[in-house]
């Protein structure tokens, strides 16, 4: 935060959800603010007051924001609404977290503003011997083209996730995303 707060003239942190650490550290900084938005889209089409998921993107397409940066979030923006459906036992529509994922990559590409996207794109649990036992599509279908870097984060090393299992996410990172 200390490298956009100094090369930007306002830094926007836009969140559905704004976590302690993060209003603690942006409230030291005078161009930093918080923005509350539900970037999937879907809060008022689960609550009923809209026909279908919104753009929420096209809020950020403004004049005076010239960098957008989508970190590590593409792939969150789905697990909401799918996990209302699953708490109601009800099926979600078939396509609902390709559209999520789809939607935002499609607003991003609409953006006048330099956008950077950085997108976790697989999770992938394997053992001690490096045998994979689980690997889950974390973009629900969606295929990005070759990035411009990417690399693999470790979210659960070995202990953490089980005695003898790691979590690993495979991450992209899109300097100038345009589909």
């Amino acid at each position: 935060m200390d490298d956009l707060a100094r090369c930007f003239e306002r830094v926007i942190l836009v969140d559905m959800v704004h976590l302690r650490p993060a209003r603690r550290a942006a409230r030291r900084y005078a161009n930093v603010t918080l923005q509350v938005s539900d970037l999937s889209g879907c809060a008022d089409w689960l609550r009923g007051e809209r026909e279908r998921c919104a753009d929420p993107v096209s809020q950020f397409d403004r004049d005076d924001i010239d960098f957008v940066v989508s970190a590590n979030c593409l792939s969150q923006l789905p697990i909401l609404p799918l996990d209302w459906f699953e708490s109601r036992n009800r099926l979600p529509p078939v396509e609902l977290g390709r559209s999520i994922v789809a939607r935002h990559l499609e607003g991003l590409s609409r953006l006048r503003a330099r956008v950077c996207l950085i997108a976790d794109t697989e999770q992938v649990t394997d053992n001690r011997e490096g045998h994979v036992v689980e690997q889950f599509d974390l973009l629900h279908g969606i295929h990005l083209p070759d990035p411009d870097r990417s690399w693999i984060w470790e979210i659960a090393p070995f202990g953490e996730a089980g005695r003898h299992r790691r979590e690993r996410h495979r991450v992209q990172a899109y300097l100038d995303w345009r589909l």
